[in-house]
């Protein structure tokens, strides 16, 4: 394997739009540069590493070090975290029958989603009347949104996306963003976590 400026280059790098922490690191690197307003060649002048090198991040075919990731977060102005985390990019929907039960003594528990990483978080029900539309929320940077249905139907919607869930649906989502919950003709009664980050 051979190396430049700190960043390892495989004999068979992974494709564009690679998954996992490497394909987040990819879009949180160009997300964050094209936001702040930087050319490829202005970050290479920023942090010292080679243009060509920065491209093969943001495109996924390389893996950078810990060094290299740390000089261009800081030039991001991004925690090390914050340019590595895996954003959602959609909502993650469960259904009633779907999911992995497992057995656990004289009851199953059936496994909806794991976190990540560490994080606080908050749990609530809420109870929503028929044909009611909540306030616009968002819990800041970072931050995801898990519900639940216990019993009833309900939309959850954003400006770029809306799902429906029923009894025993679960969905997770980025919470960055406004996001609202809507019923129809019943009432919902819904459990929703929303967990932060520690960054």
């Amino acid at each position: 394997m051979q190396r430049e400026n700190g960043i390892a280059v495989g004999m068979a790098p992974a494709p564009p739009e690679s998954s996992g922490v490497r394909g987040a690191i990819a879009a949180n690197l160009r997300r964050t540069r094209l936001a702040r307003g930087f050319s490829v060649r202005e970050l290479a002048e920023l942090t010292g590493v080679s243009k060509a090198l920065i491209s093969q991040v943001e495109r996924g075919v390389a893996n950078p070090t810990v060094e290299v990731l740390s000089r261009l977060a800081t030039s991001l102005e991004l925690t090390f975290g914050e340019l590595t985390r895996v954003h959602l990019t959609g909502p993650e929907v469960i259904r009633h029958d779907e999911g992995l039960v497992l057995p656990a003594g004289d009851m199953t528990v059936r496994a909806l989603f794991a976190a990540p990483d560490r994080r606080r978080f908050e749990l609530a029900e809420g109870h929503i009347p028929p044909g009611t539309r909540s306030a616009k929320s968002s819990h800041g940077r970072g931050s995801v949104e898990h519900a639940y249905v216990v019993s009833g139907e309900v939309t959850v919607e954003t400006e770029e996306w809306s799902v429906t869930i029923a009894t025993g649906d679960a969905v997770r989502f980025a919470a960055e963003s406004d996001h609202v919950y809507a019923t129809g003709s019943a009432a919902c009664r819904v459990l929703t976590l929303i967990s932060f980050s520690e960054d």
